[in-house]
């Protein structure tokens, strides 16, 4: 399976860890799930023209969810996701 680009990055994770590790020079993606570390890292660097260094990977599990105190005769699950967090020159 050939992906693109723009297809492997799917987008970038905003949250207040990913905010402070962008001072230390590493960026979080939420990127496709057939990605490996080869796909991630050229994808990166042809999309935004850096020298990546390290990738690391992780794939969320999915989590029991309950909703609201009206919704919570109908559990469900969160989606597994799966995360790259790229580290640059």
């Amino acid at each position: 399976m050939s992906l693109t680009a723009h297809e492997v990055i799917v987008r970038p994770v905003i949250s207040e860890k990913s905010m402070d590790e962008t001072q230390r020079g590493k960026y979080t993606f939420r990127v496709h799930s057939d990605a490996n570390k080869l796909m991630i890292k050229a994808a990166v660097e042809e999309l935004f023209k850096v020298t990546v260094v390290d990738v690391n990977v992780l794939t969320t599990k999915a989590k029991e969810t309950r909703g609201s105190l009206a919704r919570s005769r109908f559990p469900g699950m969160t989606t597994p996701w799966r995360k790259a967090v790229i580290t640059l020159a």
